[in-house]
């Protein structure tokens, strides 16, 4: 190696392959940095000061905002360097509520393992005395103030990734902290409740709003009969908080750890991911053959449609009238189980176990109350809240033997499964769509749409089925749906249909998921995980759901799109302030 194209860590020479700092390249050599504010996704920050570096020349830098030049000279771990980053992270702790047995984020606190491998027994300096009232009037998270570090994760992530900017740094100095315009309510702001701010935070002063004490009320009260539903992007994620592989297929772990915790019925969401399809493909095709409204949006992830109906309220009638899958079960449930199973209907108790916060608000949206003050759906517990569940009922989750979902509404299909992987809704749709349009049945790879699979935050496909030429956009992180939505009111946009997915990669990395902080890694074992449980499913089509045709020939008016399947699958959405 030349000086043109390498910087010397530790006196060793590495490479400089595109980097945008010089942190990047020194964890390319093995070497560990500790960080809190530095996240890969997001604008360098440079908060924190633990990522300080020595530079010949230049001094101590941090080394998360500092660009790599040839010949440069970087030592990592001086007697000096050491020693700021323990006082550092010292000062941190003291001006952070230490109560780490019963924080949420106790085993995966990034200041905790820092502090820890920085050898602090003790912290010197005066803790500060804080007593700030913790806010909890969001539907999907609480927030802690006194134990925010300033890290600005939480500020940079709704700002840049989302476009929404919820949240922010207000006061000066000392009196710094992170809130809302004007202390808002949650509920009074643009938040869409994605749960992604909880997601970045090293130092659980964000953290999931738990709803586990009600839903252990309804289990714990032999009146009730409680059904859950589990969505596809769970399966994916439960297995990291028992030491799981990622690749290990979990379903029935997990079907059988709910059945001990007392839930009486467990179903699947994916199959109403199924019944999403048919009715939303229908919906589209009918657009299509009609002239109707397009580019169609859809309409599975709350958190987006609240974007929408707060920041472009002129395209509301671009959104596909489907409820969302977790919606749809509900109105299913309600529906027929009364009957079905012999309960009254205000003894049936549905959940809904999901990896999205957005989803604890779309539930109380008042059009999804089956009678006034009554909701579809009783509570929504994160993944999050299921593996404590699991822990406090001393179930060993790892060495369970599966148990199948309750049928027939764990009757599924692999496009059902890749809902939860961004680009799954429209691969999923483009295998009725294709079938429909030519009237060949499609088999093996013709299943697999690579065009609409990846990583990209907008993905533009283009493809030909049965003759139509379709223009597709795959979207998620709302800036890039920001992009979209005034490209179409300027008339611009080129797309029939457009997937958008809020939280990064789809619901695989939805707010309530396991917390991991490798974000590009875990997105990608997760939703590894989601094709590789398609591929194995027996029906890889939504249509060949045979407990689907049976539910629309026996209470949907026999096809998609029918006066019945209107009423229950089917929903309005309008403008709104916050």
């Amino acid at each position: 190696m030349t000086n043109q194209n390498v910087i010397y860590v530790n006196n060793r020479p590495i490479a400089i392959e595109g980097e945008s700092n010089i942190l990047e390249v020194i964890r390319k050599a093995g070497i560990k940095i500790p960080t809190l504010c530095y996240n890969p996704s997001l604008r360098s920050y440079g908060a924190c000061r633990l990522c300080i570096v020595e530079v010949e020349g230049r001094g101590i830098l941090t080394s998360c905002t500092t660009a790599p030049e040839p010949g440069m000279k970087v030592h990592t771990h001086t007697p000096e360097i050491k020693k700021i980053r323990k006082i550092t992270a010292e000062l941190l702790l003291a001006n952070h509520k230490v109560e780490c047995p019963t924080c949420d984020q106790m085993g995966k606190c990034k200041l905790e393992d820092i502090a820890h491998e920085l050898g602090v027994d003790d912290v010197r300096y005066k803790p500060l005395e804080k007593c700030s009232p913790v806010n909890d009037t969001s539907y999907a998270i609480v927030v802690d103030r006194d134990k925010c570090v300033l890290c600005g994760q939480c500020v940079r992530f709704c700002d840049e990734i989302h476009g929404v900017g919820a949240i922010d740094f207000s006061y000066r100095g000392s009196n710094t902290v992170v809130s809302t315009a004007f202390n808002k309510d949650f509920t009074e702001t643009e938040c869409v409740n994605c749960g992604q701010c909880a997601a970045v935070c090293p130092v659980g002063a964000i953290t999931v709003k738990k709803h586990i004490n009600p839903v252990n009320k309804y289990l714990e009260d032999p009146s009730k009969t409680v059904v859950i539903q589990v969505a596809p992007a769970v399966r994916a994620g439960i297995g990291e908080e028992f030491g799981l592989k990622p690749s290990e297929d979990v379903t029935g772990k997990m079907v059988t750890a709910l059945k001990m915790l007392g839930f009486d019925y467990v179903y699947d969401t994916t199959f109403t991911a199924d019944l999403t399809i048919a009715e939303e493909a229908t919906e589209f095709l009918t657009r299509v053959k009609n002239n109707g409204v397009i580019p169609q949006f859809t309409s599975c992830c709350p958190a987006w449609v609240k974007f929408l109906e707060q920041y472009y309220p002129e395209l509301i009638p671009n959104l596909s009238s489907c409820k969302s899958p977790q919606q749809m079960f509900s109105a299913v449930v309600r529906e027929i189980l009364p009957e079905k199973l012999n309960v009254k209907k205000e003894d049936l108790v549905f959940i809904s176990l999901m990896p999205c916060t957005a989803k604890k608000f779309e539930i109380r949206r008042p059009e999804f109350e089956y009678e006034k003050g009554k909701r579809d759906i009783d509570e929504v517990i994160t993944t999050q809240e299921f593996a404590r569940m699991i822990k406090a009922a001393g179930i060993d989750f790892a060495n369970l033997k599966p148990e199948e979902f309750d049928m027939p509404y764990g009757e599924k299909t692999g496009a059902g499964v890749i809902f939860g992987v961004t680009g799954g809704v429209t691969e999923a749709a483009l295998r009725m769509a294709a079938e429909e349009l030519t009237g060949q049945k499609l088999e093996g790879k013709e299943l697999e749409f690579e065009a609409v699979r990846g990583s990209e935050g907008l993905k533009e496909a283009n493809l030909k089925v049965g003759g139509v030429d379709l223009n597709i956009a795959i979207v998620h992180g709302l800036a890039n749906a920001h992009e979209v939505c005034k490209e179409i009111i300027d008339g611009k946009s080129k797309y029939h249909f457009i997937e958008v997915m809020t939280c990064p990669g789809g619901c695989i990395n939805g707010g309530g998921q396991p917390i991991d902080f490798n974000q590009p890694e875990k997105i990608a074992r997760r939703t590894d995980g989601l094709y590789t449980a398609d591929k194995n499913m027996p029906l890889r089509k939504s249509q060949d759901n045979p407990a689907m045709k049976e539910l629309y020939k026996d209470h949907l008016g026999g096809k998609p799109n029918s006066e019945k399947a209107e009423e229950l699958l089917h929903t309005t959405y309008y403008k709104r302030d916050y």
